[in-house]
């Protein structure tokens, strides 16, 4: 076998188990500080939930272009190994968890050191030959969905056969055993006396750069925006499906199974929506989608049962491939090729912000207006950029790419 396959057969296993291990505590985590750490009252539950479930995004966020750089300086493999081994370490810790304030520190030390994804990408990107790079970052990227997608019914399952503190352990030894894979079987090019060379650039100098492109901010805040109304009611999911369950029976794996159910949607559209944009434009697939995804968020707040939940939560992820995608798209498009790394890197940034920041709202305000009134401010957040993302980019001049396709 070729050496790029090996190497991309090595990573997309990797990425798999890392989204799988990020995702697996979703259906549970609100049952375990509850079950396990001692905490009290839905608000209190779901106050924690969200803190140590945007913990990991918020050190993310300011870490990773630190990563990032000591990456072109040193390798990417090097970066992929110190974020394997340090999250498998990590995620064992997590289980041995006696309060909830260990779990959100162990969090934040999560994404400290994560970065374990870019790397493989970029990894993969420096390896492949130019004429099979499409095919190699879309297996790699489809390793991250399938673990992200799966992860959260994984964990389910296995919470209600093991446990919840065996899981952590099972997933951190699944990502030692992915590093170890990369370190054995993953080689990399680097040559580390070009990069000792190369030039320095200033990240601030070139946010000021992308900034006078009036497409970006815009853009920006629309990535930002998606994630605050997609992950404002995340960490609640599982106490509502426990109160539409009514039952302690299978409830993990329903949990999971309602989180899981979007991403499966979500994995299915969004390659028929990308060739859709491809001829009416992207500039509409955003709206429409985003119009779409606001709307099914209000029917969830008034579902009765799980399987209702269940078919709202597919329907709104089929509107929710249709948003990332062509965000990126579009940023790909109206930004320079001597620019793009950098204007995809800080849009990442505010895709972590908006992950950060949307749980912590939740939980904040669900003591205030409940777990169905979570899902209205959702949707509202989502009706709102739809309409303020028309009159922006279409004043910005996209309006133009959406009629013409």
């Amino acid at each position: 076998m070729q050496r790029w396959k090996i190497n991309l057969s090595v990573l997309w296993l990797g990425c798999f188990l890392v989204s799988a291990g990020m995702t697996m505590i979703t259906p549970f985590l609100s049952l375990y500080l509850q079950e396990d750490l001692g905490v009290e009252g839905e608000h209190n539950i779901a106050l924690w939930a969200g803190l140590i479930f945007a913990s990991n995004f918020i050190t993310s966020f300011f870490f990773q272009p630190l990563w990032g750089k000591l990456s072109d300086r040193y390798g990417r493999k090097m970066m992929l190994l110190r974020s394997g081994f340090g999250m498998s370490i990590v995620m064992v810790l997590m289980g041995f968890a006696a309060a909830p304030w260990q779990l959100l520190l162990l969090r934040m030390l999560n994404g400290v050191i994560s970065g374990y994804i870019p790397a493989a990408v970029s990894l993969v990107s420096a390896s492949t030959p130019k004429e099979r790079m499409g095919f190699a970052l879309g297996t790699v990227q489809s390793g991250s969905i399938a673990g992200t997608i799966l992860g959260p019914l994984l964990g389910g399952l296995m919470a209600d056969h093991f446990g919840y503190r065996p899981i952590f352990y099972i997933t951190g030894g699944l990502l030692f055993l992915a590093s170890t894979l990369s370190w054995i079987m993953v080689k990399e090019k680097f040559d580390k006396k070009a990069a000792a060379l190369s030039a320095k650039t200033s990240m601030l100098g070139n946010l000021k750069k992308l900034m006078r492109i009036p497409q970006l901010p815009a853009l920006f805040s629309v990535t930002f925006l998606i994630q605050f109304a997609m992950l404002s009611p995340m960490a609640l999911i599982p106490l509502f499906v426990a109160r539409l369950h009514g039952t302690s029976e299978d409830l993990a794996f329903w949990s999971g199974f309602v989180s899981a159910a979007t991403g499966l949607s979500n994995m299915i559209a969004a390659p028929l929506l990308g060739k859709l944009s491809d001829r009416i434009g992207s500039f509409r697939i955003l709206v429409i989608c985003l119009l779409g995804a606001g709307i099914m968020f209000v029917p969830q707040a008034f579902a009765s049962s799980v399987p209702e939940l269940l078919v709202y939560r597919f329907l709104l992820g089929c509107f929710i491939g249709g948003l990332t995608p062509t965000v990126n798209s579009l940023i790909r498009r109206y930004t320079p090729d001597s620019s793009v790394s950098q204007a995809f890197g800080f849009n990442s940034s505010s895709l972590a912000l908006g992950n950060m920041i949307g749980p912590i709202t939740g939980g904040a305000l669900s003591g205030l207006i409940g777990i169905e009134g979570i899902f209205i401010v959702s949707a509202a957040s989502l009706l709102l950029t739809s309409l303020w993302t028309y009159r922006s980019l279409r004043r910005a001049g996209m309006g133009a790419e959406g009629r013409t396709g």
